[in-house]
C-alpha cells in the first residue's frame, strides 16, 4: 500500500465522522424548533380563545386614567367596554382603511369623559367619497353618549411602507399618541375603542367591522421542522451505514 493510500483512509473516515457530527447537530437543532413551534401552538389557541372569551363577554366600564399603566395587548385587546362622554368632532381624525365594505376611512374622534379625560373612538368605517364631514353631518351626534365596543392598542408609526404623516393630517394608523399630539389633546387614554355595530343616525360611520384574527401556522411550522429532523437523522444514519461497510 502507498504512503497516500495509507493517507487517504483517515482524511476519508474523518470526513464521513465530521458530516455525522453536523447531522446529528441538525437533528438536535431541528427537534429543539419543532418543540418550540408547538409550545407557540399551545400560546396561540390559549391566545385565541381568551380573545374570544373577552369579545363575547358583557361589556364593562373602559379603563379609567387611574388603569391605564395596567392597560396592555395580552390581557385586554379586544376586551367590550362601554365609554360614555361627549364627541368632540372637530377633531376627528380619518385614517386609511380597507374592509369588506371596500377602501375608505376610519372615523376616529375624541371623547371627552366626565372626569375630563380622553378616549378616542373609532366610530367606524366611511366610504372615500363620504368622508367630508358635511356628507355624514347626521353621524355627528351632540351631547352625552354612551359607546360600547372593543378595547384596542394603540398602531404606533403607520401601516406597511406607509408612515403616519400628522403635519398633513394623512393618517394610515391608529396611532393614538400622535393623534393626541396632532389635535392638541390631553390626558388622553393609551388605547382606542372600536365602536360597535349600533346604528348612527344617516347611517354613517358603520361601526362593528373590527376582525378578530389570528394567524395560526405553528403546526405547520412545527412539522416542517420535525420532518428536516428526520431526514436529517436518516441522513446520520445513511453516512455511518457507509463507514461500518
Amino acid at each position: 500500500m502507498s504512503i497516500d493510500q495509507h493517507r487517504g483512509k483517515p482524511a476519508s473516515s474523518g470526513s464521513r465522522l465530521a458530516l455525522m457530527g453536523a447531522m446529528l447537530l441538525l437533528v438536535g437543532v431541528f427537534t429543539a424548533l419543532g418543540s418550540w413551534q408547538v409550545q407557540r401552538l399551545f400560546w396561540k389557541l390559549d391566545l385565541i380563545a381568551r380573545v374570544d372569551a373577552r369579545v363575547q363577554a358583557q361589556s364593562v366600564p373602559a379603563p379609567s386614567r387611574a388603569e391605564w399603566e395596567a392597560v396592555g395587548a395580552e390581557m385586554d385587546e379586544y376586551r367590550r367596554v362601554t365609554v360614555t362622554g361627549d364627541f368632540e368632532h372637530g377633531k376627528t381624525v380619518l385614517v386609511q382603511a380597507v374592509t369588506e365594505r371596500g377602501a375608505g376611512f376610519w372615523v376616529l374622534t375624541p371623547m371627552r369623559r366626565q372626569d375630563g379625560s380622553t378616549v378616542l373612538i373609532n366610530r367606524g368605517f366611511v366610504p372615500a367619497d363620504r368622508r367630508d364631514a358635511s356628507d355624514r353631518a347626521q353621524g355627528n351626534i351632540a351631547g352625552a353618549v354612551e359607546v360600547t365596543g372593543l378595547l384596542r392598542m394603540s398602531e404606533p408609526g403607520g401601516a406597511f411602507l406607509r408612515s403616519n404623516d400628522p403635519a398633513n393630517d394623512r393618517w394610515f394608523s391608529r396611532d393614538v399618541a400622535a393623534i393626541a399630539a396632532s389635535k392638541g389633546l390631553a390626558d388622553v387614554a393609551p388605547y382606542f375603542v372600536d365602536a360597535d355595530a349600533t346604528p348612527v343616525p344617516g347611517g354613517l360611520p358603520i361601526g362593528g367591522l373590527t376582525i378578530v384574527r389570528f394567524r395560526n401556522s405553528h403546526l405547520a411550522y412545527a412539522l416542517t421542522w420535525y420532518a428536516l429532523a428526520m431526514m436529517s437523522t436518516a441522513g446520520a444514519h445513511l453516512v455511518y451505514s457507509r463507514r461500518a461497510a
